[in-house]
């Protein structure tokens, strides 16, 4: 089965222009047939691939090692890859959740302490009777 580039633009909610630019980057080789693009199954895989790892943060180039570590016969060195970027990802996003809960915290404190009222600026300083203002013409 092949598929157009609307068709995996429409199944994935990618733009062209991400599929052209996956292209460039060398994660798909679709066939050219003249200018029309016809991607193959494999293709499809590869996409699917790319937008999952794209939604949970990996880079193009942890995506790019995996694509490149799949072998037929062996998908072992592919799943250790794979396993081992999640990790990375993973520990870097659970530090993201807990500044964020330190963040929630201290705002729920704050928000606390203030009442929910709003904070009144100082009022501005009164000016001494004798100042005058200067324009430069005295």
């Amino acid at each position: 089965m092949t598929y157009t580039i609307t068709d995996l633009a429409n199944e994935f909610g990618i733009t062209h222009r991400a599929l052209r630019f996956y292209e460039e980057k060398g994660l798909i080789e679709p066939e050219r047939r003249g200018q029309t693009r016809i991607y193959s199954h494999r293709d499809r895989a590869r996409v699917r691939l790319i937008v999952n790892g794209r939604d949970v943060g990996l880079t193009l180039y942890e995506i790019r090692q995996i694509l490149d570590a799949y072998n037929k016969d062996d998908l072992t060195e592919q799943n250790r890859l794979a396993a081992q970027f999640f990790r990375k990802r993973l520990d870097a996003v659970k530090e993201q959740r807990r500044l964020v809960d330190s963040q929630i915290v201290r705002l729920e404190e704050a928000c606390a302490r203030f009442g929910g009222e709003a904070i009144k600026a100082s009022a501005p300083r009164a000016r001494r009777a004798d100042a005058e203002l200067r324009t430069g013409t005295h």
